[in-house]
Parts: structure tokens; C-alpha cells; sequence
């Protein structure tokens, strides 16, 4: 049980620290990450935050995973509902400044790049379920046989092209997180020795039949 328990510390910190990351990309203030420039025009077209259109695209993105055939874990809903809720609390409690130059932001930019790679590592790792948009990763990549960096980067640009037409904000950072976003993630995952699509993740049912294995147990 101590095992599981630090499972699920690990996953919840990976949340908030791939929130954090998101944050400083955005408070950088030279254009938001890929999919929250598809998150920001989501919420125009919806009047809602940018959590909320985290979720309602999360929410969306995994139909299209269990199409493709990934396991939908407790991690996979968890990471629909908490990170949006994190990405909120961080923005409106502006524990963040929000950069004014160029030779501020570029730094905050690539320090959140930076950030969100451990997040995602930290929350993938548990093998509690992919988050929606990193089962959609290694979903294409297991499929097409290709690098993390290929097909992370591919998915960045082709969301920056959706949530640009729907009236998200993008400039100069949201074009280098695009490009750069998958080998930062890549490079990470190589310093913990850490391959994704060796990761078995556990899904509804196995943590249905461990939570009553444990209840049979008292």
C-alpha cells in the first residue's frame, strides 16, 4: 500500500509541476505554448478559463486515445481535471511575474520548457495512465515507430495551427516551444533512463481489482 501511496504523490506532483511549467511558458509573455494557444482560443469561443478549456480539450483528445487503443488509467482522468485546475491557481494567485522584455522572458521560456518535461516525466512514470495529450504521443509513436521528438513536435505544430485560426495567442515563444518542446522532452526522458513505450500502465479495471484486493483484505 506505501507503494501505491508514493505512486500517486509522484503523479500529483507531476500535475502541479507540469502546471508550473505551462505557467512560466505563458507568463513569459512571448505566446503561449502550442496547445494553450489552442486552450486560450477555446476559451474565447467558449467564455471560459483556460483550465476549463484544458479539461473540455483533454476530454476530447482521450476519446481519440481510446480509439487509438491506449489504456485509460486513474492517472488519465486525474490529469484532465488537475492539471486545469493547478494551471487556474497558479495563474490567478500571480505567484509568477509576468515577464515585460524579451531578455527576461527568453530565460522564463526555456525554464518552463524545461519544467513541463519533468512534470510529464514525473506523471508518466507511475504507469497510472498516460495524461490525454501524452497518450496521444506515445500512442502515434508506438504506431508509426518513431522518436518522441518526431512525433511530439509534429502534434505541437499541428495544435498551434488549430488554436491560432480559433483566435489563440502565439508569437516568437509559442513557435520555438513548438519546435524545441520535443527534444527537450526527449533529452529528459534519456537523463532518467526512461523509455515511454516500455511504461505498463495500469488501467480502469486493474485499479478496480487492486482497490478490492485491498478492501478483502481489512
Amino acid at each position: 500500500m506505501k507503494n501505491e501511496i508514493l505512486k500517486y504523490i509522484k503523479l500529483f506532483l507531476g500535475f502541479f509541476v507540469h502546471a508550473l511549467g505551462i505557467v512560466l511558458i505563458i507568463r513569459s509573455n512571448l505566446g503561449f505554448s502550442p496547445w494553450d494557444v489552442l486552450h486560450q482560443g477555446v476559451s474565447k469561443i467558449g467564455h471560459i478559463t483556460i483550465g476549463q478549456a484544458s479539461i473540455l480539450v483533454g476530454i476530447i483528445v482521450i476519446t481519440v486515445d481510446v480509439m487509438l487503443g491506449e489504456q485509460i488509467g486513474s492517472g488519465t482522468i486525474f490529469n484532465i481535471i488537475f492539471i486545469g485546475i493547478f494551471m487556474d491557481l497558479i495563474l490567478y494567485s500571480k505567484i509568477i511575474p509576468l515577464s515585460h522584455s524579451v531578455l527576461t522572458g527568453i530565460p522564463m521560456m526555456f525554464l518552463g520548457i524545461f519544467v513541463f518535461g519533468i512534470g510529464t516525466y514525473l506523471y508518466i512514470s507511475p504507469g497510472l495512465g498516460n495524461g490525454p495529450r501524452d497518450a496521444l504521443m506515445v500512442a502515434l509513436t508506438k504506431k508509426t515507430n518513431s522518436s518522441v521528438r518526431f512525433i511530439r513536435s509534429t502534434i505541437e505544430i499541428t495544435v498551434l495551427v488549430i488554436g491560432y485560426f480559433l483566435g489563440g495567442y502565439a508569437g516568437m515563444g509559442t513557435i520555438i516551444t513548438a519546435v524545441l518542446i520535443g527534444g527537450f522532452m526527449q533529452r529528459i526522458f534519456n537523463m532518467f533512463d526512461f523509455d515511454v513505450k516500455s511504461v505498463d500502465h495500469r488501467n480502469i479495471k486493474d485499479e478496480a481489482i487492486l482497490l478490492k484486493a485491498y478492501i478483502s483484505k481489512k
